[in-house]
């Protein structure tokens, strides 16, 4: 902080020593002042953020939104979120709105062939009646759940979908930074 100078000038000899000895002390803590009063806050890898988000898909279509919710908060660069938005919200200060496409493969990834899973009907629980479109979970190989959508359905088989629903799908996000902690 600059501080406070009072001079009582006498004479413009006492005047001019003064500015040649001073100014440059004053100009200094001026700029220096100012470039501390300019400095905004930006997010960075490792602050806790929290953004009010919508998502969509190239045709318009809503598939997420925080707006109507508490903001989504998160650990930037922590890799719980996906890579092109974590990468969005770095550099942004408080109250930045901004409009990003993501791409397929910075977001869910592209679809996988290998993720179709082709079950012989008579190893699907009795109690199930599969149809397309329906969510099921199934029990991964660690014991984490696993979504999936059944895509087919005949005499024989079943076929689940094991991609993320958003897979191979470019994504928009509307995102409001609104805290940085």
């Amino acid at each position: 902080m600059c501080p406070f100078l009072y001079i009582n000038i006498l004479n413009s000899d006492t005047l001019s020593a003064i500015l040649y000895g001073f100014l440059p002390r004053l100009i200094l803590c001026t700029f220096v002042g100012e470039q501390k009063a300019n400095r905004i806050m930006t997010a960075k890898k490792g602050d806790t953020v929290e953004v009010h988000y919508t998502g969509k898909l190239e045709d318009g279509s809503v598939f997420d939104s925080s707006v109507n919710r508490q903001p989504l908060g998160f650990k930037l660069g922590d890799g719980n979120m996906i890579k092109g938005f974590d990468d969005a919200v770095h550099g942004m200060a408080v109250g930045d709105k901004k409009t990003v496409t993501i791409p397929a493969a910075e977001a869910y990834g592209e679809r996988r062939d290998d993720m179709m899973i082709d079950v012989p009907k008579e190893q699907v629980p009795a109690n199930i009646s599969p149809e397309v479109g329906m969510q099921l979970t199934l029990q991964g190989g660690n014991g984490q759940p696993m979504p999936v959508t059944v895509t087919h359905v005949d005499e024989e088989k079943i076929t689940l979908d094991a991609n993320h629903q958003l897979a191979g799908k470019d994504l928009i996000f509307d995102i409001e930074l609104m805290k940085i902690s």
